[in-house]
């Protein structure tokens, strides 16, 4: 029997599309050969790879005069490739610190020129976002960059804050295809694909075809986007495999419905275990309830030396154990992170041993 797995990333994948991936794993529809042995210049995996960027398109509402690529690195060379090729021509850049991946981003673009903090939660010990009052957005900035959801710490921005004529870059990796991001608002948005995209290894970026050239023509060829815009991201040998569950992740959620029930059962999932969470004075959320995360909730037990056997005890729960239900190392506690993939059954089994749990130690 398969386990709930509650990983923050790498994390789960839809059963059908490993189902899927293993009858294709051999021979892939034909071919004689695998998908993993594929030359990336053959037909069919051209097909699998414009599949899977045309699929991206659909979903997202991706509008003509943005690029869709497919590249190597992720979210973390992301760090450093937006402000070698966006910070120009001022060299400064707004950030908005929501948590340790904002930190990460703008230490990178620190190396590349003047970093300026817009709003940073730190203070609070990044328990909620940053209110739209908060924001404090340089008109002439050569962008603003914000992370749209916070894996440690359990926040999310469901809404795009206004920068007026200040493209915005967003980091999506943990919360891309959970919700209708209007892409038109966006000069470029990343993520890595572990969460709920496919599995790791290859990396999203929807970047605005203006932007393309602000890069200074000595960058070095493969850190320039619009060397993976002009020749469809097939400048060098993309990671193959990955694609391919990509593309399989991504027809997944067209099946389910597309972005908007990927919204709607985020929405229940996260709700009924915020209700359980909140009806109990045995487990305490650690966000702040308006900037609270759908993707990865976030919360202690109220004695905090009950939590390893809490962890072990979920680990070994029947009918079904339920697993990667740690903290990250940084903070502790637990996260559950819902991602797409992650069914209701999972949480409602959850929601039942939390209550079997506080009967037991409470």
């Amino acid at each position: 029997m398969r386990i709930h797995n509650f990983a923050a990333g790498p994390a789960a994948l839809p059963l059908p599309v490993l189902e899927r991936a293993r009858e294709e794993l051999v021979d892939y529809r034909g071919t004689g050969t695998s998908v993993l042995e594929m030359s990336h210049r053959s037909p069919a995996y051209d097909e699998i790879h414009q599949g899977a960027i045309a699929a991206v398109r659909r979903l997202m509402g991706v509008p003509e005069g943005w690029s869709v690529l497919l590249l190597h690195g992720g979210a973390s060379l992301q760090f450093s490739m937006v402000p070698m090729n966006l910070m120009h021509p001022r060299r400064r850049a707004d950030y908005v610190l929501t948590g340790s991946w904002a930190k990460k981003a703008a230490v990178e673009a620190r190396r590349e020129g003047e970093v300026r903090i817009a709003a940073s939660t730190e203070a609070d010990g990044f328990r909620r976002v940053p209110r739209g009052d908060e924001l404090d957005v340089d008109p002439e900035a050569d962008y603003l960059h914000l992370t749209t959801n916070n894996t440690i710490f359990g926040t999310q921005m469901r809404e795009l804050p206004q920068a007026g004529g200040v493209p915005l870059v967003a980091d999506m990796s943990s919360d891309v295809l959970s919700w209708p991001v209007p892409v038109e608002r966006l000069g470029l948005l990343y993520a890595g694909a572990q969460k709920n995209l496919g599995p790791a290894g290859v990396t999203l970026v929807i970047v605005r075809d203006d932007l393309l050239e602000r890069a200074p023509q000595g960058l070095a060829t493969m850190l320039q986007y619009r060397t993976h815009a002009a020749s469809d991201s097939l400048y060098n040998t993309p990671p193959t495999f990955a694609v391919y569950l990509m593309g399989l992740c991504l027809a997944w959620v067209e099946e389910q419905g597309g972005v908007a029930a990927m919204e709607a059962a985020s929405r229940r999932k996260a709700d009924t275990l915020y209700a359980a969470i909140d009806g109990s004075g045995f487990y305490r959320g650690t966000a702040e309830p308006a900037s609270r995360s759908r993707m990865n909730v976030t919360f202690r037990l109220v004695d905090e030396a009950l939590e390893k056997t809490f962890l072990a005890a979920a680990a070994e729960a029947r009918p079904t154990r339920m697993v990667q239900l740690e903290g990250h190392r940084s903070v502790g506690g637990v996260r559950a992170s819902l991602y797409n993939a992650v069914p209701q059954q999972a949480v409602d089994d959850l929601v039942a041993f939390l209550a079997d749990f506080e009967r037991r130690h409470g």
